[in-house]
């Protein structure tokens, strides 16, 4: 069974166990970029936000608006599963997802939902099983790993399980397209309460003025307004436009939830890595969204 390690604890997020429940305590209950309040659940028997968009850097500075996005996705119920749509920063090319094993997390390990794995490995012909996609030279990688203790987080006592896909290098909407269509297919075959993250940063770009930070803010602007509005060829459209790092995964994620009768988008939060440590310099924008019935 593939473990995939935690590569990333101790740098981007807490390595231990204690620590990194204290840090996923502020960022939700931070007030002035985060919700100001800890996850709960209603317990409810049906769910109407059914996906949501979520930042991956440091929990320094995309932690907070990544909380607005954990803190509505189970706020309804506790889903049975989490699918995580991952972008690529190394140069991987394919559509792949771990087939089953379990993703390490210091809050305890993440088991895959190897049922719903199967399914959409057996109603796809563009999404792939590799393994090596997730490990090796590919630990890397941070932008699936970093939503992972959200969910382990937010999950309480319950199982809940993942499936992670990586959605390599930009592709064409048709593809998005098929991609969704069989993700989607897969969720409807089982009984199962599933909801899916779309993983990404907004723009990345080196700032020196507040007329620059204005300009940036407008660029991510249009994607957000795109996401409200729920057309996901417009999203992926001004996405393009943009050093947005996802535009796979937020147009994909749009697609699929349109399938489950998403019918509306929802800005959460947004803010840029300027605004956290004040001044100009290398910024990068973080935004939360969620989709609706």
């Amino acid at each position: 069974m593939v473990i995939r390690k935690a590569s990333h604890a101790g740098s981007w997020y807490p390595g231990k166990k204690e620590d990194l429940i204290k840090n996923l305590e502020y960022v939700f209950s931070d007030k002035e970029f985060g919700p100001g309040k800890l996850p709960e659940t209603l317990n409810q028997d049906s769910r109407t936000i059914i996906g949501g968009v979520s930042p991956h850097a440091g929990y320094t500075f995309s932690g907070r608006c990544a909380a607005f996005t954990y803190l509505n996705l189970f706020k309804e119920k506790i889903p049975d599963t989490v699918i995580v749509l991952g972008t690529d920063h190394v140069g991987y090319g394919k559509v792949a997802l771990l087939g089953d094993g379990a993703w390490e997390t210091p809050l305890g390990n993440l088991q895959i939902d190897d049922e719903l794995s199967k399914k959409i490995l057996d109603t796809s012909e563009i999404i792939v099983e590799d393994p090596s996609a997730f490990t090796g030279s590919m630990e890397q990688e941070h932008n699936i790993e970093i939503q992972l203790p959200f969910i382990k987080y937010c999950a309480k006592d319950k199982d809940v399980k993942i499936v992670t896909l990586k959605i390599g290098i930009r592709r064409d909407y048709s593809v998005f397209e098929k991609i969704a269509s069989d993700i989607s297919a897969a969720i409807k075959t089982l009984n199962k309460d599933v909801v899916i993250i779309a993983s990404s940063d907004m723009s990345h770009k080196e700032i020196f003025n507040t007329n620059q930070l204005k300009e940036f803010k407008k660029f991510d602007q249009d994607v957000i307004d795109a996401f409200v509005e729920f057309n996901s060829k417009k999203t992926l459209s001004a996405a393009s436009k943009t050093t947005v790092c996802g535009a796979q995964t937020i147009t994909t994620l749009m697609l699929i939830c349109e399938k489950l009768n998403g019918k509306k988008g929802k800005l959460l939060k947004y803010y840029t890595s300027s605004d956290i440590k004040g001044g100009y310099g290398y910024c990068v924008g973080y935004f939360s969204g969620i989709l609706e019935k």
